[in-house]
């Protein structure tokens, strides 16, 4: 007895898991981890804008975003925790001199 061999193909295959949605949803690893050095780049670039203006929104941005990119496991973790050094900072800044005009508006000059 021979044994077709576009048989034995379809035979092989037909027990083989098939992808479903699931796993069609779930990035591969190589974009999560590029994901998260943008939001480590991210990160960093709002809170270094933060510090000159909007250090109200920027500063929690930067903070959210660096946490997620050391949380994802970025390649650039120095990157992200600059950028969490720096929305820490804006808020410091913030801080700072609301308390020496007593308003939440403030200019430079």
């Amino acid at each position: 007895m021979t044994v077709n061999a576009p048989d034995t193909a379809l035979h092989t295959h037909a027990h083989a898991p098939k992808p479903g949605p699931a796993a069609a949803a779930a990035p591969a690893p190589a974009a999560a981890v590029r994901q998260a050095d943008g939001m480590a780049v991210a990160s960093f670039v709002l809170g270094l804008v933060g510090l000159l203006a909007l250090n109200l929104l920027l500063g929690p941005a930067s903070i959210v975003l660096a946490a997620l990119a050391l949380h994802r496991g970025t390649t650039r973790a120095g990157r992200a925790r600059l950028g969490l050094a720096l929305g820490i900072a804006d808020l410091v800044v913030l801080v700072c001199l609301v308390s020496a005009d007593q308003t939440w508006s403030w200019s430079i000059g």
